[in-house]
């Protein structure tokens, strides 16, 4: 028997303004991704543009040129934008094909001694300099394989990167002949550009079979975008999450 201050149970149901809701979620995740990375293009190419152009004569802007070419009045602006891009691109392959010279390699560490002499200076060049060669020498310093440690404690595995195998005096003295040490790196989450440096036993380290973009994805996702098995989704399927940019997540089955 239903008294006055019983509460009908009802089975919810997805009103329209639910599914709008969720219609304007979904494609805000995708249109976002692409949205930002335009604008983000764009804003850089307008940067790169500022500082170059003012070296360039005013006649040979693209939007001056484009405004003659059309024979529109001066007072009309047209917003293009590559020229400066263009030039630095043009200019930066000219100093790095001067700099691998004789001539190049000896004006450099010229310049390099004379910036040493000088005491602010050489440092703000050192550190540009170190950040500059990390994040641009790929091939010499990109990590090889994701992987799992230990840490902070036994029974708690961590997500890392794996360096290199430790060299110099941290191999001699923390490393033994046959218990080599490797160095990992592990990173933070969401931000994984800072984080730890550790040297582990080989031993102890459990190397992943993802790649090294889908470890990163899943630490700044906080764990919750995992790489996708792709052998369980129909051809289609596949097709239509690559189409979107989307990566698909399976929850893994023992």
């Amino acid at each position: 028997m239903n008294t006055p201050f019983d509460v009908e149970k009802k089975t919810p149901r997805r009103s329209v303004i639910g599914s709008l809701r969720a219609s304007f979620l979904t494609g805000l995740v995708v249109i976002a991704p692409v949205g930002l990375t335009i604008w983000l293009i764009w804003s850089v190419i307008g940067w790169i543009d500022g500082f170059v152009l003012p070296f360039v004569p005013q006649a040979y802007h693209l939007d001056r040129m484009l405004q003659n070419y059309l024979g529109l009045e001066p007072s009309v602006q047209i917003n293009v934008r590559g020229l400066g891009v263009l030039v630095f691109l043009v200019f930066t392959i000219f100093v790095g094909w001067i700099a691998k010279g004789f001539i190049g390699r000896s004006f450099i560490r010229f310049a390099e001694s004379l910036v040493e002499r000088t005491p602010v200076v050489r440092t703000i060049y050192s550190g540009i300099k170190q950040i500059s060669e990390t994040i641009f020498a790929q091939s010499e310093r990109s990590f090889e394989k994701a992987c799992l440690i230990e840490y902070p404690r036994r029974g708690i595995w961590a997500l890392g990167f794996i360096s290199t195998d430790a060299k110099g005096e941290i191999a001699k003295k923390t490393g033994e002949p046959e218990e080599p040490m490797v160095s990992i790196f592990l990173p933070t989450t969401p931000n994984p550009t800072s984080g730890f440096l550790l040297f582990v036993p080989k031993s102890d380290v459990k190397e992943l079979d993802m790649t090294v973009e889908d470890s990163a994805k899943l630490v700044i996702s906080a764990g919750l975008v995992y790489p996708s098995d792709r052998t369980k989704l129909s051809d289609g399927d596949a097709d239509l999450f690559e189409l979107a940019g989307i990566s698909p997540v399976e929850d893994e089955k023992p």
